[in-house]
């Protein structure tokens, strides 16, 4: 859970190389650092299922990620990424993950995959 949570971090943070940094700064979607962030998300809501109390600054993360990763990139001028299937895919992901996170289930049937992205 360590590795998750110093990921987390990093992303929440906007560190260099985040997903967020890249998406505020450069404009740029990038797909290895959504990946990476999109595990660690799916990873914490896994080891947190169920759980009673969430952390402060996990909730707001996963409230963040979900709230404004789609209000930045539905700007008509935002470089989306390519297919639109794949960024309509992403964003349905975040916020499935933080309603996972949140009520601390997710909906999904037995074999469905996470990994599709």
């Amino acid at each position: 859970m360590d590795e998750i949570i110093a990921v987390l971090r990093q992303e929440f943070d906007a560190e260099d190389g985040s997903f967020l940094l890249r998406l505020r700064g450069d404009l740029a979607w990038d797909r290895s650092a959504f990946t990476r962030l999109e595990r660690a998300m799916r990873a914490a809501c896994e080891q947190s299922q169920g759980d009673e109390k969430l952390d402060r600054w996990l909730a707001e993360g996963f409230y963040e990620v979900a709230t404004w990763v789609p209000a930045w990139t539905s700007h008509a001028n935002f470089p989306r990424p390519t297919p639109e299937t794949y960024y309509e895919d992403c964003i349905e992901r975040i916020s499935d993950l933080a309603g996972w996170f949140f009520r601390g289930w997710h909906g999904y049937s037995k074999g469905h995959s996470w990994a599709d992205l």
